[in-house]
């Protein structure tokens, strides 16, 4: 790809998560799903994170940590998320910009307040998670730098916030610009139920506007109404031109004009907390792919990233990452 001032820029929630371990019986007591996502208002975040145990707190949201992870492996990037001027706020600005990332989106200085997410982490390294979108479903095309958009190589769009209007809007206008550019763009599906509510939205988004396309296998099913995977594969291709669509343990399979290529999943040595794998796996397929590496390469480096997150607790690589890499893909090389 041609030089440009950053590698990728993500739009996406700007969320601060707060992570916790607690047990199956906490979870119970709450009347919480285990393993499931779950949108809550501001007073019921407040009442299960006051009875939940010691807590970090560190920014979050699917495309910030996509992006926070690339800022790791050393790639140039941006962001923009909606926060309010508040405690939380201030943490997510820190947090994002310590790590290089550029971020200058406006704070709200009034309305909701900063979205953060309530992460419950089982034994079994299964996340319940309770959300507060707050302030971060506000971001309107007016909060989204176009000129940021025209000097990256890839524009990176979060499925999760495809719900408001405005934020919609905001993901058209950047999606025009960065084509007009002739960059390209990206998106994650985010979730299942996000595929569920927005299932005609995505498919025109993806036919009109996405190059590289990222789901795991469920959202995949989920978006072409199908229960099989193989056919999954073959209703994305000519859609886009790149889909890096993760099956977990099993890796993942790339499509693109070349053909269907499965990649197999790095190793792991403990899973302790899954939250994050996917947007992991995005970070290193990203990096890969703006640094013109073959497509395959490309997914080894998202399995990779990926399996450093899910060693640890939270989404965010607490090692070294650049290091881990180089050293895993040369394991890699010499075990092939």
């Amino acid at each position: 790809m041609t030089n440009s001032r950053f590698d990728v820029v993500g739009i996406g929630n700007a969320i601060v998560d707060v992570l916790t371990q607690t047990d199956d019986a906490f979870l119970d007591q709450q009347g919480l799903a285990k393993g499931a996502m779950t949108l809550v208002d501001e007073a019921q975040a407040a009442k299960v994170y006051d009875k939940a145990g010691p807590a970090i707190e560190c920014s979050g949201g699917s495309a910030a940590n996509t992006i926070a992870v690339m800022a790791g492996l050393g790639a140039k990037c941006a962001f923009a998320g909606k926060v309010r001027n508040d405690a939380f706020g201030r943490i997510f600005a820190h947090d994002i910009q310590s790590l290089g990332v550029h971020f200058d989106t406006a704070p709200a200085e009034d309305g909701p307040a900063t979205a953060n997410c309530l992460v419950l982490v089982t034994p079994d390294a299964q996340r319940t998670m309770l959300t507060y979108l707050g302030a971060s479903i506000h971001l309107k095309p007016a909060d989204v730098d176009l000129e940021v958009i025209k000097a990256a190589k890839v524009t990176y769009l979060e499925g999760y916030l495809w719900d408001p209007e405005d934020a919609k809007a905001a993901f058209r206008t950047a999606a025009q610009a960065a084509r007009a550019a002739g960059r390209e763009v990206s998106l994650s599906l985010s979730d299942p139920f996000c595929v569920d509510r927005h299932r005609a939205d995505f498919l025109d988004l993806i036919e009109g506007h996405v190059d590289i396309l990222f789901a795991n296998e469920a959202e995949i099913m989920a978006l072409y109404q199908v229960d099989d995977f193989d056919a999954a594969v073959e209703k994305v291709k000519g859609h886009c031109k790149v889909a890096a669509l993760t099956r977990s343990e099993k890796g993942s399979v790339v499509v693109s004009a070349a053909g269907v290529e499965a990649v197999k999943a790095a190793p792991v040595t403990q899973v302790i907390d899954t939250t994050g794998a996917g947007d992991a796996y995005a970070a290193g397929f990203l990096y890969g792919y703006t640094r013109d590496e073959d497509l395959a390469a490309c997914a080894r480096m998202g399995g990779i990233a990926a399996a450093e997150v899910i060693a640890q607790i939270g989404a965010r690589p607490e090692t070294d990452l650049k290091a881990a890499l180089a050293l895993k893909l040369r394991n890699w090389d010499a075990a092939d």
